[in-house]
């Protein structure tokens, strides 16, 4: 599908498609019904066209690996996460269940304090660090890449003074 969309872009459709926005079928307002008239002056470009479909081919595989690769590192860290509980599960519970009778009875119950200390600051910390990332990582890397394009309006921030001096000049 991905290499089919430049050439199935630069020979299936015309300047008709480029005028209603490539499957367009609503309504125009008065602003794009402005626009469809300035595009009507401008001549079809298959090359252009070719250009910008590669561009954005390229964008989109480049995302896909980035987002693989983001999973990966969330894959990693859990495995880091198992490997270091059966590592301090193994240094303290089960060192204590080695000693003999008498002694393992209070070795365990020794290292089992120091073992529920272990997993509660460093293992439940990096579940929290895991959950954080993951969340972080599904906003601000596949939601934005997803949705967000950079040709809208520029932000203005909402403020109470400039609503007050608009509404009392008219």
């Amino acid at each position: 599908q991905i290499g089919a969309v430049p050439l199935g872009r630069a020979t299936g459709f015309g300047s008709e498609d480029v005028r209603r926005g490539f499957g367009g079928g609503s309504p125009l307002g008065d602003e794009e019904a402005c626009q469809v008239a300035f595009l009507e002056e401008e001549e079809f470009d298959v090359s252009e066209m070719c250009i910008h479909q590669v561009i954005e081919t390229i964008e989109y595989v480049l995302g896909t690996v980035s987002h693989t690769a983001s999973y990966l590192r969330l894959w990693a860290l859990s495995l880091a996460h198992q490997q270091l509980s059966v590592v301090f599960f193994s240094m303290t519970i089960l060192s204590g269940m080695a000693a003999p009778f008498p002694l393992n009875m209070i070795l365990i119950y020794f290292w089992f304090g120091v073992w529920f200390a272990i997993t509660v600051g460093i293992l439940l910390g990096m579940d929290v660090l895991e959950c954080f990332l993951h969340v972080l990582r599904l906003h601000w890397v596949e939601f934005q890449s997803k949705f967000f394009r950079a040709d809208g309006y520029a932000f203005e921030p909402y403020c109470h003074k400039a609503l007050l001096e608009k509404s009392g000049e008219d």
